[in-house]
């Protein structure tokens, strides 16, 4: 091994965040260097956010094109998965080639690395044969990595994770999940509009348990109408493999599938990094770190890797707080109490700050409005995949959202003005005297706040 090369910054991994990180530092003239040993953009450009929107997409037209009857005439559907598959190959990922994004990231200035990269000490990284003193530190964003749970008889199996499913060119006739979260659900409903039975398996006694309760209805009700089996409160206890899946359930009843898509959470890609160099625990599934992203002394992290949240713009938030810490900038910290979500089922599921149940946890003295989007003059004139909702979570005392949940036809969208009222604090007064356009989604807004007087 030579001599350590000197650099300003080393960033370890350039996953969204990473590489934002990278790119900007390197455009401010520090000397980057920037390891990865997958693919330039991590997990959302390859397997994650873009192509699943891709698949959501053409899932939903499908949906839409079934809607017409009773609505525009007649309509005769035939799914065909070449054309997704072609575009989530050549469109999203070249694929899955990231020479693009390399030659982005070089073409600010920064130095690629290709490989894994090893703490070896305070601001040290080696790489394969090659090694470098950060003068200014390291940055952590090593991203996240599918949790695959200890069922028996599951390791060593042919089975699905987000990726092995984005990458399919054909999709199976049958298929059984593992997980009634956000990733579970999307790829879920997905597949069942090309025509694959699905089944879903949620150890947990309702499905996306990290939302409301209503969301949780909301989502079971579209995909039992997408013809979707979904099994809550059993967990998978034992898995076969032969020519498909067996799995025995903790009820003692068997499902079989020809394929096994696990997606069971996610944890961060933290083993052999060589964190107890840097007194940082490498058996943490998270890393902690302070409100300037700070993990430990010269030593930030961001994105999927702080446990702050699995969502793209979480990550670039995160990046925008470390590169103006490590450039001695200032501006505010990280803050997370309007956190925005989307789980991009149809209807679309957005969320922003406390459920319910957690501000009540949180000792909050809680007012609720609701409203049902079919009962909206937009939601009647959609007429067929009107379903959802807005939900208000109120702080009484001091008259401002602490939360909301925006489920609809356009969920992710209307979740915006809730977002900004979340972030800002608007107080709950401003709110009812705006002038929601008509008719409109977002009208509902309204509907779910005059239902707080009731």
């Amino acid at each position: 091994m030579g001599e350590a090369q000197q650099a300003d910054v080393v960033v370890v991994g350039l996953g969204v965040g990473g590489e934002e990180v990278a790119g900007r530092l390197a455009e401010a003239g520090l000397t980057v260097i920037g390891v990865e040993h997958t693919l330039v953009g991590g997990e959302c450009p390859y397997w994650g956010c873009i192509p699943t929107k891709m698949m959501i997409r053409a899932g939903n037209a499908l949906a839409e094109a079934r809607r017409i009857p009773g609505l525009a005439g007649a309509a005769q559907v035939q799914p065909d998965w070449a054309p997704v598959a072609r575009r989530i190959r050549e469109q999203a990922t070249d694929t899955w080639d990231d020479k693009v994004a390399v030659d982005r990231f070089t073409g600010k200035g920064g130095h690629f690395v290709r490989g894994r990269a090893t703490i070896t000490g305070p601001g040290r990284i080696r790489v394969g044969e090659q090694e470098w003193v950060a003068a200014r530190g390291i940055v952590i964003a090593t991203g996240t990595t599918a949790v695959i749970p200890p069922v028996e008889g599951l390791a060593g199996t042919p089975y699905w994770t987000n990726r092995e499913a984005v990458e399919a060119e054909t999709l199976p006739d049958t298929l059984l999940v593992l997980g009634g979260g956000a990733i579970g659900l999307e790829l879920s409903q997905v597949m069942a509009r090309f025509g694959v039975q699905v089944t879903v398996i949620e150890g947990g006694d309702r499905l996306l348990a990290m939302e409301e309760p209503e969301s949780s209805e909301t989502a079971a009700a579209a995909l039992a109408a997408d013809g979707i089996k979904t099994l809550t409160g059993v967990r998978a206890e034992h898995v076969t493999h032969t020519a498909g899946f067996s799995v025995r359930l903790s009820d003692g009843s068997t499902v079989t599938g020809e394929r096994l898509l696990i997606a069971t959470g996610r944890a961060a890609r933290l083993a052999d990094l060589g964190l107890e160099t840097i007194g940082l625990d490498p058996s943490t599934r998270f890393l902690s770190t302070d409100d300037r992203m700070r993990a430990a002394d010269r030593v930030w992290a961001v994105g999927d890797v702080t446990g702050n949240g699995a969502f793209t713009h979480m990550a670039m938030y995160e990046a925008d707080v470390a590169v103006r810490d490590i450039l001695g900038q200032g501006g505010p910290a990280a803050d997370y109490h309007a956190t925005p979500r989307v789980t991009f089922t149809d209807p679309e599921i957005g969320a922003v700050g406390l459920t319910e149940q957690q501000a009540r946890d949180a000792g909050i003295d809680v007012q609720v409005g609701h409203a049902a989007l079919s009962s909206s003059s937009r939601g009647f004139v959609h007429g067929p995949g009107n379903a959802g909702f807005i939900k208000l979570i109120v702080d009484r005392s001091r008259e401002v959202l602490v939360g909301a949940t925006s489920a609809g036809p356009s969920g992710g969208e209307v979740l915006g003005a809730l977002s900004v009222a979340v972030q800002a604090e608007v107080p709950v007064a401003t709110l009812r005297t705006t002038i929601w356009a008509y008719p409109t989604f977002h009208r509902a807004i309204g509907d779910a706040l005059r239902s707080l007087s009731v």
